[in-house]
């Protein structure tokens, strides 16, 4: 099994990467620029091409969600041009695809969690371009299956966790809004479900499988209080900790509106392929204890 992902510097391309080794007969095959490049879709089908997948991991996006605000074009160009072109590469050359999307394609209204046939209605930029990446993946080929996540954090990259312990280690109290709630999503988890049901979608061209889903973290929570289970396993672990206080959305204005509330349910994907991502407290505490390790041991 040899799978192509967009992206090499991504959370979640990464993971793939690192999980992959875990198991036999399995090659992961991260693509990115200049070989590959979402902007210019010339490049993309002889980069995938080259990789001779079975399966292609769409993970590559433009994720700076406040600058997108001042540069709609650069956001769409990625998200969902280049998401469709990729889609269209993967049906060229008879293979299914697996796109990432977003939380963020939702407004945050609803009171509980929401399921896969709830109404988009994105606030930002971002989540306009991602919900346009939805449709151009699922136009381009059947054999699609977009996942929807969010709050995604890992030991790599830049995610919420590795700035929520940089700051404690520059300060003993850490503003965090404490009216946004979802699900925090663990890279390395979402790596591990992806390569678990990648051997399904490569058997069957008409798998009913195929078609949108929720996969995020299991649990819900507000960001401060994700914060400080973050930083509650650092402490136990050796590595920093500070207060977190919690502030309103309001008391830290960004240029692109969050939902307040971006919890999914992720029953459609347990019932389908039979398994659930684990709680997110576990999963989180586990990156921390790396990320620890990691300063210890650049400190020693």
């Amino acid at each position: 099994m040899r799978i192509a992902v967009t992206g090499c510097e991504g959370q979640l391309a990464l993971g793939l990467v690192e999980r992959s080794h875990r198991r036999s007969g399995m090659e992961v095959v991260t693509i990115g620029r200049p070989h590959l490049d979402l902007t210019e879709p010339a490049t993309i089908l002889p980069a995938i091409e080259r990789c001779r997948p079975d399966l292609v991991v769409s993970a590559a996006a433009y994720t700076a969600v406040d600058q997108a605000e001042s540069e709609p074009e650069a956001a769409f160009a990625v998200n969902a041009f280049g998401a469709g072109a990729v889609a269209e590469a993967a049906a060229c050359l008879e293979v299914p695809i697996v796109h990432i999307s977003t939380d963020y394609v939702f407004d945050g209204s609803k009171p509980g969690s929401y399921a896969e046939g709830d109404t988009p209605a994105p606030l930002s930029v971002y989540g306009a371009s991602k919900l346009a990446g939805e449709s151009a993946v699922a136009e381009a080929t059947p054999r699609h299956l977009i996942l929807r996540t969010g709050w995604v954090y890992s030991p790599f990259g830049k995610n919420f966790v590795k700035t929520i312990l940089r700051l404690a280690e520059e300060r003993e109290d850490i503003a965090v809004v404490a009216d946004q709630r979802g699900n925090p999503s663990s890279a390395i988890d979402l790596a591990d479900a992806i390569l678990d049901i990648s051997a399904r979608l490569t058997k069957s061209r008409q798998d009913a499988a195929f078609g949108l889903y929720h996969l995020a973290g299991s649990g819900v929570v507000s960001r401060a209080d994700f914060a400080r289970h973050a930083l509650a396993a650092s402490r136990a672990a050796g590595g920093p900790w500070a207060h977190v206080r919690d502030i309103a959305t309001g008391g830290f204005p960004t240029p692109a509106s969050r939902p307040a509330n971006s919890s999914l349910s992720s029953a459609k994907f347990n019932a389908t392929f039979g398994q659930a991502m684990p709680a997110w407290q576990g999963s989180v505490e586990r990156t921390v204890r790396r990320l620890v390790e990691s300063i210890s041991s650049e400190t020693s």
